[in-house]
């Protein structure tokens, strides 16, 4: 039986958009007439606190990790299927069905789909975007930099030695694409020194 399934289910958990549901039930306004406008992180961290901005990050991260573990149990490890649950997880981010298809970047959710596919990429790009971060101090940057490696990191680190999987390097690519052109505006905000720097309005 082929588990058309995982795609849905991979998709509506990707379409949960906790930078949303954090802040309302914090009390805050709707955080997509807040910054920047982003349901991710970094607007969440900038408008309504850094707890909130870390309990963001962590969640969209474990979405798409949920995702991907669970098209490995249900698959018994088809690459094939994994990396459509994580593009899929990714997308519902992006394009979640709750938000009229109007969602967030997709950065923190594909490395946390990413996160089972090839750990070691992961934290190559981790380092990367706070390496950027911490110098810059522009979250965009750093998510656009780490964004652009990580087909690198994973080609190289997947399998040492080896190509991997044609399936990992389509999704890796089509993935980052994506992201790559969510973050369009934060290109030309950049390119105009008019990009917010990372900083958090509350200490809460």
């Amino acid at each position: 039986m082929i588990p058309f399934w995982i795609a849905g289910v991979a998709y509506l958990l990707g379409s949960i958009p906790f930078g949303v549901l954090i802040v309302k039930m914090r009390g805050g306004p709707d955080i997509r007439e807040t910054g920047s406008g982003n349901i991710g992180a970094a607007n969440v961290l900038r408008n309504a606190g850094a707890a909130a901005g870390v309990l963001t990050l962590v969640l969209d991260a474990g979405k798409g990790y949920l995702a991907v573990w669970m098209a490995q149990r249900a698959t018994q490890g088809s690459v094939r299927w994994i990396t459509i649950a994580a593009a899929a997880a990714v997308i519902g981010h992006i394009f979640p069905v709750w938000l009229g298809f109007r969602g967030g970047k997709g950065v923190a959710t594909g490395l946390g789909a990413f996160l089972p596919i090839c750990r070691e990429a992961v934290l190559f790009a981790l380092v990367l975007w706070a390496l950027v971060v911490g110098f810059w101090r522009y979250s965009s940057l750093g998510s656009i930099v780490a964004t652009a490696a990580l087909p690198v990191f994973v080609y190289k680190l997947y399998a040492p030695g080896h190509a991997p999987p044609t399936d990992v390097t389509i999704c890796t690519l089509a993935i980052s694409l994506l992201v790559l052109w969510k973050h369009r505006a934060n290109m030309q905000r950049l390119i105009a020194g008019k990009e917010s720097r990372l900083t958090s309005r509350r200490g809460n």
